[in-house]
């Protein structure tokens, strides 16, 4: 635990589509130190995703993981290392192992993430940008929609990458390993989330020993872009709590 006064480094790791965090995402940080970074292309497993990341914190000896959906396997992934210089760690959305549990929609998920062309672009993504949706998107800071998530998708996912994100996302199990977590974790989940169950935040929650979950309500699985405020305001107030001595939680 930081106890030095220090403010630590906030690292967001992305989601699925791979795209860093928006400045409009970053702002209500304030002016607390931050890093974002875009996911590398064509890894097809979550280890792979975590060197990444190690990397890119190398230089840091006081930062906190902030992991949205696909990016908070990643931040955990990297915290099962228990890595120097880690402080807490926030997992939204998230999941410690393939978080699909019926088989067809496994099957169809294989499927869809070999398509290329307009089969990418026009059934796969309108496919998972379906499922990512809730009836809250639209009544956040950033109204949102499937649209949206389509239209980012596109602007930052070649197909490729998704296909090797989804192989990476149903063959990553850190379940055993969640017990090697030793940092404050958040797990902050939406109230409505069709494509990670209830059961994630529970697995994790069960297994991590210092770990505590916020539900915001009336949000959904894409609460990171549509209530970019919100959001920021649950992870400010763990990390003010989780991190006494140090400045996290305040932006400044």
């Amino acid at each position: 635990m930081s106890t030095s006064g220090k403010t630590p480094t906030l690292v967001f790791i992305p989601c699925f589509s791979g795209a860093p965090w928006s400045a409009e995402q970053l702002a209500p940080y304030g002016q607390a130190p931050r890093r974002t970074l875009r996911l590398p292309e064509g890894a097809d497993d979550i280890e792979r995703y975590a060197d990444h990341v190690q990397d890119a914190v190398a230089d840091l000896d006081d930062y906190v993981l902030v992991g949205d959906s696909f990016g908070a396997n990643i931040a955990l992934a990297l915290a099962t290392r228990r890595p120097q210089g880690l402080r807490a760690l926030v997992l939204s959305g998230g999941f410690a192992a393939n978080p699909v549990d019926s088989r067809p929609w496994k099957a169809l998920m294989r499927v869809i993430g070999k398509a290329r062309g307009p089969l990418y672009t026009q059934l796969t993504l309108r496919a998972h940008a379906h499922r990512l949706a809730s009836p809250f998107d639209g009544e956040g800071q950033v109204p949102w929609s499937e649209a949206r998530s389509r239209e980012l998708f596109l602007a930052n996912t070649p197909a490729a990458s998704f296909g090797a994100r989804v192989r990476a996302g149903l063959t990553a199990d850190y379940t055993d390993a969640l017990g090697r977590v030793r940092v404050p974790t958040l797990i902050l989940s939406p109230s409505h989330d069709v494509l990670i169950g209830e059961d994630a935040s529970r697995i994790m929650l069960a297994g991590i020993p210092d770990a505590r979950e916020v539900v915001l309500p009336r949000t959904g699985h894409m609460f990171r872009f549509s209530h970019p405020a919100t959001y920021a305001a649950a992870v400010q107030d763990f990390l003010t709590a989780a991190l006494p001595g140090s400045r996290a939680g305040t932006g400044a």
